[in-house]
């Protein structure tokens, strides 16, 4: 199978999975079985990068629940500056860390958020997506998704890093996404290749975590119900 054919057939696997009527983890689970049944050589390289990340406790010192969440001040995808203490002055704020525009279970992901983010508004609270692109890349994310919500920029991945969420890529996970047409390079505008851990946190109005899901490998996503069960939790406190 060409590049073009197999580029071609993800993107029609992502969004068949996107639009499924599914909780969010079947979803993400299909669109895995597509890529191991596609490229299972490009999965088997997901699999070594996913065990080194985890061998090395990745993500592992983030912000717990009941610890506070650090502030931050970050573009949206308009240029809008927004700040961590603005969405927590008027209510709970769900923080959710994505890859990037081009990578399927983020767009797969956002889509979920989108279709959840009534719901997340019921209960007072707000919902901001956050990655390492430039505010066009997370605009086309926004649209994509048709996400409600602001897509903000963490540029060269320092809020993530902050939070101990940044890592390497690898040198072989690079030449396959390379090779597969994903160079980040331009998306970030930065040749680090760095990524954030597609970390979800909640925060309360007091600026604590409420609740988290970190997980190293990026196939897998807080549950939309997991998310809604923490906000309601926040209200009812």
């Amino acid at each position: 199978m060409t590049e073009r054919a197999l580029a071609d057939q993800l993107a029609a696997c992502t969004e068949r999975c996107r639009a499924m009527d599914a909780p969010l983890s079947d979803r993400l689970s299909a669109f895995a079985h597509d890529v191991r049944r596609l490229d299972p050589d490009f999965a088997d390289v997901v699999e070594r990068m996913v065990a080194r990340l985890r061998a090395a406790g990745a993500g592992s010192e983030a912000p717990r629940p009941g610890e506070p969440m650090p502030e931050f001040l970050l573009p949206d995808e308009r240029g809008r500056l927004h700040s961590l203490e603005g969405f927590t002055a008027r209510g709970p704020v769900v923080i959710a860390f994505h890859r990037g525009h081009w990578c399927p279970y983020c767009r797969i992901s956002a889509g979920a958020l989108a279709e959840a983010y009534p719901s997340v508004r019921r209960l007072g609270a707000e919902l901001v997506a956050i990655t390492p692109e430039v505010s066009k890349f997370n605009a086309e994310l926004k649209h994509a998704a048709g996400a409600p919500f602001p897509v903000l920029s963490d540029m060269d991945n320092s809020y993530a890093m902050m939070l101990n969420l940044a890592f390497y890529v690898g040198d072989e996970k690079k030449r396959e996404m390379s090779t597969a047409g994903w160079d980040i390079t331009p998306f970030n505008d930065s040749d680090a290749w760095t990524l954030p851990i597609p970390a979800t946190f909640v925060v309360g109005r007091d600026g604590l975590v409420k609740a988290r899901f970190i997980d190293p490998d990026y196939r897998t996503r807080m549950n939309i119900e997991d998310i809604l069960a923490a906000l309601g939790g926040e209200r009812a406190g």
